[in-house]
């Protein structure tokens, strides 16, 4: 049991990492229309350092896959923290990117584990 938690634990850390930057790098194109590192990196600290505290407050540990119980506090601090970070840095936080940041990062960080917790339990059967 414990081996099968820590691989979902890897799993968790990996997928929350690579929906994050995928949001800041795909939002940055759309935008700026190149890579920047320096300007990527400004974009993808505040919602990285975010998610990190997300994981210690929601302590992701104990239920990595759970939808509800991790995947919601998981975006909401993520995505809250993140946005206030950015404000406070001097960065722009417009309402429709306020939206689409809110809406994009919960369908990615809940709806990832909704399907993994489902493919889980179907597993398990």
């Amino acid at each position: 049991m414990a081996s099968k938690k820590s691989s979902h634990l890897v799993l968790a850390l990996v997928v929350d990492l690579v929906l994050v930057l995928a949001f800041v790098v795909i939002g940055h194109y759309q935008h700026y229309r190149d890579f920047d590192p320096a300007a990527l990196t400004q974009t993808a600290w505040p919602f990285l350092a975010s998610l990190l505290l997300a994981w210690l407050l929601t302590r992701v540990w104990d239920r990595p896959l759970s939808p509800f119980a991790t995947g919601t506090g998981v975006w909401a601090v993520t995505v809250l923290v993140g946005l206030v970070l950015r404000a406070i840095s001097g960065i722009s936080v417009a309402e429709a990117f306020l939206i689409v940041a809110t809406g994009l990062n919960f369908v990615t960080l809940v709806g990832w584990r909704l399907i993994a917790s489902a493919a889980v339990g179907r597993s398990a059967r």
